[in-house]
């Protein structure tokens, strides 16, 4: 009788080992990492528009039209969006009619790692007012 207790017993401890290994298999892959990616747009007072690829960044800096007595409005659109850990972005400033690109994007790409990622970029306008970059 005692050969027959042990041998259910192991029986019964293989089931349930398999049984287990079987649960956790099917709980479904990790998830990936993701972290944040900021597009700073610097107070050059000119205007444009910086995207990322892969697409998630479409940020816009309208021009300040009086810079000497007004503040530079906040930019619009998608500043800062989540990539998965390990993607590259590429970023693409565009300036609008009248403003050019003084900085930037710098840096381009970007490695999207855990932490603090960003680019910046900085919009002039085609006055002279900004001094090359």
């Amino acid at each position: 009788m005692r050969k027959t207790t042990k041998r259910t017993w192991r029986a019964m401890g293989l089931v349930t080992a398999l049984t287990t290994a079987a649960a956790i298999a099917t709980i479904g892959p990790a998830h990936a990492a993701t972290a944040q990616l900021s597009a700073y747009v610097s107070d050059g007072w000119g205007g444009g528009t910086i995207t990322s690829q892969p697409a998630g960044i479409n940020c816009h800096q309208a021009a300040d039209l009086d810079p000497y007595n007004v503040p530079q409005q906040n930019p619009t659109g998608t500043c800062t969006a989540t990539f998965t850990v390990g993607t590259t972005v590429t970023f693409t400033a565009t300036p609008d009619a009248g403003s050019y690109v003084n900085i930037g994007p710098s840096p381009s790409p970007v490695t999207v790692h855990t932490g603090y990622n960003y680019t910046e970029v900085m919009f002039c306008p085609n006055d002279g007012l900004c001094s090359a970059g």
